[in-house]
């Protein structure tokens, strides 16, 4: 850009060096631009390298608890706390008690005050508990199929077998279920649950294991697609998006898992590609909301036929974040602000009025005004920061898009942020760390598929082992047209369907 500029000793009238001080001035501000954009790179960096974790950004929630110290606020949590530990409580009560009985020595059964031994029984006595873990095992189950012949020798009649999996296949539900929900509930790589199972008495080979959870989502893909179709057919849908590495023949490749999550199902899909095609897949022309970050491959179904766009104000947050370095100032009120619009938010909670008409009323009354403000100080900062810096970038980014950031005050079912949809791709975040890569594009799709069960059920407080080892041998005979009634979210488990039968 330094050589573009005229010969200073060829400038011999005022307007030409008026237009040279212009070109000065602007390369001077671009120039500043780029050292506070790479200063904030740097420090950010540097936070991550060397600082602790409570230097990153941190959660909303943590901020949000910081700042209310209410006596409200204080009871809200107490109960909150109550109420969890009754849960636990409850929970032990319920596990499988294993009596053991501790007899009195024939030592200690001698009187040290006459010296008689006659002792009689108490009763029960002292009574204690304790909470031990059994490790995980296998057995073999033995399988003996009665026959029965008529005395005319004419006809033999054989007990049915078990129902299983597969045909020829050896391993139960049971442990095609632990096997999908350690990869996809705890992200632990097929290779270490290998191991796992080794110490407990059989050794199993990562490829059986692959082999077990490949053939789950086989039979279980059907449930994938129908969930996806009930989150097409949601009102409010929250989308992202995450890169998960592919294996090839020289090196990995980039591919993407989504998920869309709406209500109480969370459907996940796996793409070669980040392109817009998977939302246009998933939600077609279908109207509503989608809430989602600000990427452009949403654009297809966010339009005035199709959805309308709900902005995250966490992801908005993260840009005032980065901007504290090198404008502390300005990039804390900002922040200041959006925690306001939680505050409200958590007001709402304490009330128990999340979703109603009151709670819309509220955002209205508190969440507007300081909105209008924020709106007003963007304005106000627009000309005072290079549109490079950090904090003109932050800046730009709630200015244009403002409109779907607003959005929440017309709907009080709509969440200031995308952080359900977030949460949902941790998982996959982790098991990549974990597993690191997917073998190949199939193995992508069936990772989607046992990954949507998985956190559905979790989503809906279902035990998913349970809830697979059942579903894997009902789906083989369920009829097509009361498949719901397999989706984790209406599903029963054997012993309710008996007790109602």
């Amino acid at each position: 850009m330094v050589d573009d500029l005229p010969d200073i000793d060829a400038i011999d009238d005022a307007a030409s060096l008026r237009v040279l001080l212009k070109q000065i001035i602007s390369l001077l501000k671009d120039l500043q631009a780029t050292v506070d954009r790479k200063d904030a790179e740097i420090a950010e960096l540097r936070r991550l390298l060397f600082g602790k974790k409570s230097e990153r950004i941190p959660p909303l929630e943590r901020e949000v608890k910081r700042r209310r110290k209410s006596t409200a606020s204080t009871a809200a949590d107490k109960k909150k706390s109550q109420e969890k530990r009754k849960r636990t409580k409850q929970a032990k009560k319920e596990l499988p008690t294993e009596e053991v009985t501790h007899e009195v020595s024939e030592d200690d059964c001698i009187c040290p005050h006459c010296g008689g031994v006659r002792f009689s029984d108490l009763g029960e006595g002292e009574v204690s508990y304790e909470y031990e873990f059994l490790p995980a095992r296998l057995i073999r189950r033995k399988h003996v199929r009665r026959k029965k012949a008529c005395r005319c020798g004419g006809h033999v009649s054989t007990a049915p077998g078990p129902d299983r999996v597969s045909d020829g296949v050896q391993y139960g539900p049971g442990l095609h279920a632990h096997v999908v929900v350690a990869k996809c509930a705890d992200s632990t790589p097929l290779y270490r649950q290998a191991k796992q199972l080794e110490r407990a008495g059989v050794p199993l080979g990562r490829s059986t294991l692959c082999d077990m959870f490949h053939r789950s989502a086989g039979l279980l893909a059907p449930l994938h697609r129908r969930i996806l179709e009930l989150v097409a057919e949601s009102r409010y849908v929250n989308a992202d998006e995450t890169p998960i590495p592919v294996q090839d023949e020289e090196q990995t490749r980039r591919a993407y898992i989504w998920t869309f999550v709406a209500d109480e199902l969370a459907g996940y899909v796996y793409s070669p590609s980040r392109s817009g095609k998977t939302p246009v897949d998933v939600l077609g022309d279908t109207r509503g909301y989608l809430q989602a970050d600000q990427y452009s491959g949403y654009n297809a179904v966010t339009t005035p036929d199709g959805r309308t766009r709900v902005g995250c104000l966490a992801h908005l947050r993260r840009y005032f974040w980065k901007a504290r370095e090198s404008k502390p100032q300005e990039a804390q009120h900002a922040l200041d602000r959006i925690l306001d619009l939680y505050e409200v938010e958590y007001q709402a909670a304490e009330k128990e009025i999340l979703g109603t008409a009151d709670h819309l009323a509220l955002r209205r009354a508190l969440s507007a005004p300081i909105l209008e403000h924020l709106e007003q100080w963007l304005a106000e900062q627009t000309p005072l920061h290079p549109p490079k810096s950090p904090l003109g970038q932050a800046v730009a980014h709630a200015q244009r898009n403002w409109d779907s950031l607003v959005r929440f005050l017309d709907d009080a079912k709509l969440s200031l942020d995308n952080n359900v949809s977030e949460r949902a791709l941790r998982l996959i975040a982790l098991g990549r760390k974990n597993f690191l890569f997917v073998g190949h594009d199939d193995a992508g799709e069936n990772l989607a598929v046992l990954q949507t069960l998985v956190s559905t059920c979790q989503l809906n407080g279902v035990n998913p082992e349970e809830y697979l080892a059942d579903v894997l041998i009902r789906i083989q005979t369920h009829p097509q047209s009361r498949i719901d009634e397999l989706l984790p979210h209406r599903w029963k488990p054997p012993d309710e369907l008996a007790a109602a039968a």
